[in-house]
């Protein structure tokens, strides 16, 4: 019996050596999809140090305040979140929502403030990551620099992609090419792309597509009436995808006007 327990012993001792060598980025199922995508196995350890421990958000608090100085970037490690712009004189814009394995403050950077509040849809964990420390390891790691420029660049392709959104498209169209670009993020997560479920309220999504609430809803309804989606509280089955992307690029390309 005591060489059997000693047989264990030693056999799992390699296996808590190796696991305490582990880095947390290599446990996290979000690797593959987040900032240290690309990074060399020896990278990892020095981006897991800057790491500050995940912190938990409520639905509702928040993670950041608009107009605040910018001091880091965060990665969200589960849950969501909404940016929100507040306008004196008129209503809170909707700008931006975060789903698991995206940056979040990218906007900060460039006058050192938070442009806007950035507040959890729901239980979410978010990973910090002190900027003046990324800054420095990107400086000798060329590999993360590079990803840096590719997310900001992906966040400055989807702020033209929003622009198109909002110019001389309906109601309709604004909501199928909402449904279809979280589809193809819950895909891009290894997530289902025709269900999924919708953290952000039907207020928010108007004020993200620059529609009215009573606008949303109706137009929700359509598509369930016309079979392209099925909505049970929040949970969104997309029935007839072919049908949604006809929709949403219907008239794309012509003069408002034509």
């Amino acid at each position: 019996m005591t060489a059997i327990v000693g047989e264990r012993t030693t056999r799992a001792a390699p296996a808590r050596a190796r696991k305490a060598r582990e880095t947390r980025c290599e446990r996290c199922a979000l690797q593959a999809r987040c900032l240290p995508l690309g990074l060399e196995m020896e990278a990892l350890p020095s981006f897991d140090a800057i790491i500050e421990h995940p912190h938990p958000l409520k639905r509702g608090q928040r993670l950041m305040r608009q107009n605040q100085g910018f001091e880091s970037l965060f990665v969200v490690r589960s849950g969501s979140l909404k940016q929100v712009v507040e306008q004196p004189g008129q209503r809170d814009q909707v700008t931006h929502f975060y789903l698991p394995g995206e940056l979040v403050g990218l906007d900060g950077i460039a006058e050192s403030r938070c442009y806007g509040s950035v507040v959890a849809l729901e239980s979410t964990f978010v990973c910090e990551l002190p900027f003046h420390r990324l800054d420095d390891l990107a400086e000798q790691v060329p590999e993360l620099r590079g990803e840096l420029f590719r997310c900001m660049s992906r966040e400055l392709c989807n702020d033209q992609r929003m622009m198109c959104l909002l110019s001389g498209r309906t109601a309709d169209q604004r909501l199928a090419s909402f449904m279809l670009g979280l589809s193809e993020r819950f895909r891009s997560r290894g997530c289902s792309p025709y269900c999924f479920h919708l953290s952000m309220s039907r207020s928010d999504i108007g004020s993200y597509l620059g529609l009215a609430l009573e606008t949303v809803s109706r137009v929700i309804a359509r598509f369930q009436e016309q079979n392209l989606v099925s909505v049970e509280g929040r949970e969104v089955c997309i029935e007839d995808h072919a049908a949604l992307v006809a929709l949403a690029e219907e008239g794309v390309g012509r003069h408002s006007g034509a």
